[in-house]
């Protein structure tokens, strides 16, 4: 049962009879120390009892306690503590966690805070327990693992992920005369379809300013942020001003749902407007596609990014990691239950894909004949992106909620047409350098 952070805070983190074991397997200290013995005089392993802390609903929280009972009846020297809450109440249990250096073994964490967990030295590198095989990376991508790096250290195992994603209406497209996209469709190919969608009383769904620049900067070579991210990553403000042109071009035709009604919205599957049979499309993230259909209760299809240089745009986007924390005295034993929650299929027929895609090419075929056709839908999607995408980015540099914010502001005041493309480009790059340059050490 969920715990009272006092208590969680008091919970004592020993393993009897010996020192923590800090190393991975094999004797090579990951932070400097000695390999620790786990088995004492007669060869039975010593208990172990680990924290592990994430955030999430009631389902999320009832399977993830099925997982961890399967881990501890195959290692029965291990117990395994659970500690979970909403998002955002997460956050705020893991801060006075933090400065106490009381952090659970493992956290489930999420791309907005890895820099800053990361960055401050509280999460363990998990690349020494990759290289000994304590955590098996043999059957998951390159570009799956780098989103988890930080300064060429991997602090957060991906546990699942999605892409970019347009969730269209193919049937809405044909009931109106519109042929339904290429894969290898462009902004022009978009554009058209949305006059015509128009003419026929339909709109398409929004862009959101900050996912959807980020991917057109990577399609013309550019990056939101600076490697260190101290500064905005792009130099030429011309892309800025390409793409809000259009933006804005697009919501004066009439393309996107107004501004006034937008805000009106819940942001449930149920409350779209594709749902509702008004937009032939919602775009966003492929795990996204499911409570759309299910809402929509009728068939949609998942349809790539526009182009040109969608390959270049693209990525596979972690929906949420799992970590070891620097703190913990049992970073090995952590380290091979982050393995289990990944490779293990028993362990994924239980989780069945629900913190996303699974990122385990042997977990995710073992898994297919398990699912539904529309789960199988998403699960394809994914392994499409996967060889059709470049590395991510790095994570977002601390500030970056802030410049999210910042720039959803100006989107809003372009669509208005209170101020032009070119003034709103030198505002962003003005106040998000300096909120960067607040936040950088």
């Amino acid at each position: 049962m969920k715990k009272p952070i006092t208590a969680l805070l008091s919970l004592a983190l020993v393993l009897t009879g010996c020192g923590g074991s800090n190393t991975p397997a094999g004797g090579n200290a990951a932070d400097g120390g000695t390999a620790a013995k786990t088995e004492n005089a007669s060869g039975t392993k010593e208990p172990i009892k680990l924290r592990m802390a994430w955030w999430g609903g009631q389902a999320r929280h009832d399977y993830t306690l099925k997982v961890i009972e399967l881990y501890q009846q195959k290692n029965p020297h291990v117990k395994i503590e659970a500690e979970y809450a909403s998002f955002d109440d997460y956050w705020k249990k893991l801060a006075p966690q933090a400065a106490a250096n009381g952090l659970p073994d493992i956290l489930q964490m999420d791309i907005s805070y890895l820099t800053q967990y990361g960055g401050r030295g509280q999460l363990e590198d998990l690349t020494p327990y990759t290289k000994n095989g304590t955590l098996d990376v043999s059957s998951i991508s390159p570009n799956v693992i780098s989103g988890g790096q930080l300064d060429g250290k991997l602090y957060a195992m991906t546990a699942g992920v999605n892409a970019l994603a347009h969730i269209m209406d193919f049937e809405m497209l044909k009931k109106i005369g519109v042929e339904p996209p290429k894969q290898d469709w462009t902004w022009d190919d978009l554009e058209q379809i949305a006059a015509k969608a128009k003419a026929a009383g339909k709109i398409m769904g929004s862009y959101r300013p900050d996912v959807f620049f980020a991917y057109y900067l990577r399609t013309v070579d550019q990056k939101m942020y600076s490697a260190d991210g101290s500064t905005l990553g792009y130099t030429d403000d011309k892309h800025f001003v390409d793409y809000f042109k259009r933006q804005q071009k697009w919501y004066e035709a009439g393309y996107y749902l107004t501004l006034d009604k937008g805000a009106q919205k819940k942001g449930t599957p149920e409350d779209d407007e594709m749902t509702l049979g008004n937009s032939i499309s919602s775009n966003g993230w492929s795990n996204q596609y499911l409570g759309l259909v299910n809402a929509a209760k009728r068939p949609l299809e998942l349809q790539p990014m526009v182009g040109p240089n969608a390959k270049k745009g693209m990525f596979l986007k972690p929906s949420m990691y799992l970590s070891v924390t620097k703190s913990s005295k049992h970073k090995e034993e952590a380290a091979k239950f982050i393995d289990f929650f990944i490779n293990d299929i028993e362990a994924n027929k239980i989780i069945k894909g629900e913190r996303g895609v699974p990122v385990s090419s042997k977990v995710k075929e073992a898994l297919k004949p398990l699912l539904k056709p529309e789960e199988v839908k998403v699960f394809d999607y994914v392994a499409w992106a996967e060889q059709n995408s470049s590395p991510m980015d790095p994570p977002n540099p601390i500030g970056s909620i802030e410049i999210e914010k910042l720039l959803k502001d100006l989107d809003e005041q372009m669509m208005y047409k209170k101020i032009t493309p070119e003034d709103a480009a030198a505002k962003f790059r003005k106040d998000a350098n300096a909120i960067l340059a607040k936040n950088k050490k």
